[in-house]
């Protein structure tokens, strides 16, 4: 009889075997390739972020330098002693400020170059006042252009959130613009007083393109922080701009009266101009620090919330790496039972086939036996020794 073997279990071939790591390496792939770029994503934001902070710390310490610099052009102009204190301290802060972040933000060479012609102008001795013009508007041109490369290297150009686009270019270009030409056109009106009656339509050409720049650049001033007043999630930001805005906006107005020619000779009072253009500047002096609060804040707040979300996709990248792992593991330990009741199954037919009795035996044979005769003794079937001598 034969006795069947058991069946044994085929070993897993090597893709079977691998297959449990090619299914972990499957999923982990696009998960590392989603939270590597969602990690540089995220940095990229911050970076930017953070980066733009320094801009509003530099942008902080020129106020001072551009409220300073229109007040001295203006004492320069009229004949009167100025306030050099003011400019002095306002240009330490801002060397203070350039010494701790020029390199970062590449304005090293820039702010060497203001520094220097500032310095020239407060070695000036009283003399002509259309000269003092001249060389306070080459100053405060490189100044506005301070203004700009601090914008373009700090990245607050380039903000991708529209209210604080809008607040950056309220007070980074437009507000300390304004507060240029302010200086400039009741600077100019009262140049023009004592020009000759010859260069009256040179003069009257002058301020009429002077006072519409002023007046652009000041109503750029408005127009941006409506828009981002419009545009913006925070309650505070209204609570705080709206009421000195509101005061600019009507110094501007003023401002925008006081300069429109009247008269006979078309001619413009640079009296009440000048009080008018001194209200628009303080408003504006007021008005700028609120402005880079509120940039400040709303940066911060941007940083604060991708530290959150770096935290977030570190800790979904660690659930995903413990899932994976439970599930390798999982996959694992079924291909190693897999095979140890494989070599369980080998170890018992082995086993079997040593134990197995043969299914074919051969029959046992004995001598074939001789009848008796009854009453005789059976003859033998030899002759044996001793029978010859009977």
């Amino acid at each position: 009889m034969t006795v069947p073997a058991p069946r044994v279990r085929r070993r897993p071939s090597l893709p079977g075997r691998a297959l449990p790591i090619l299914l972990v390496v499957a999923v982990l792939a696009p998960l590392a390739l989603l939270f590597g770029q969602t990690w540089q994503l995220i940095g990229d934001d911050r970076d930017l972020a953070a980066r733009e902070r320094l801009g509003v710390e530099y942008l902080r310490a020129l106020g001072p330098v551009t409220d300073a610099l229109a007040t001295a052009q203006t004492a320069a102009v009229s004949g009167q002693p100025g306030n050099g204190a003011a400019l002095t301290r306002a240009v330490e802060e801002a060397a203070a400020v350039d010494a701790r972040l020029g390199e970062e933000l590449r304005t090293q060479e820039r702010w060497a170059g203001l520094r220097a012609r500032i310095e020239a102008l407060r070695g000036r001795a009283p003399g002509d006042p259309v000269a003092a013009f001249t060389a306070y508007g080459e100053v405060t041109d490189l100044l506005l252009e301070l203004y700009r490369k601090v914008r373009e290297s700090s990245g607050l150009i380039r903000d991708p959130r529209t209210d604080s686009f809008f607040l950056q270019d309220a007070v980074g270009q437009d507000l300390p613009t304004a507060v240029v030409a302010a200086g400039r056109l009741s600077d100019l009106a009262l140049l023009a007083t004592r020009r000759p009656a010859a260069d009256r339509d040179r003069t009257l050409a002058e301020l009429a393109g002077q006072r519409t720049a002023t007046l652009a650049t000041a109503t750029g001033v408005v127009t941006d922080l409506r828009a981002a007043l419009d545009t913006s999630e925070s309650t505070d930001l209204g609570t705080n701009v709206l009421t000195p805005l509101d005061t600019y906006q009507r110094s501007v107005e003023a401002m925008a009266a006081y300069s429109q020619p009247t008269g006979r000779g078309s001619t413009i009072d640079p009296g009440p101009l000048g009080a008018a253009r001194a209200t628009a500047q303080s408003t504006a002096t007021d008005l700028g620090p609120v402005i880079l609060d509120e940039l400040d804040a709303a940066l911060a707040d941007r940083v604060d919330g991708l530290d959150t979300d770096r935290r977030l996709a570190l800790a979904g990248a660690a659930l995903a790496l413990v899932l994976l792992a439970a599930l390798g593991g999982v996959l694992v330990a079924a291909a190693r039972r897999a095979a140890r009741r494989a070599a369980e199954a080998r170890r018992q037919q082995q086993a079997q086939r040593e134990a197995e009795i043969p299914s074919t035996v051969a029959p046992w044979s004995a001598e074939p036996l001789t009848p008796a005769i009854a009453g005789r003794e059976p003859e033998p079937t030899q002759w044996r020794a001793f029978d010859a001598a009977r």
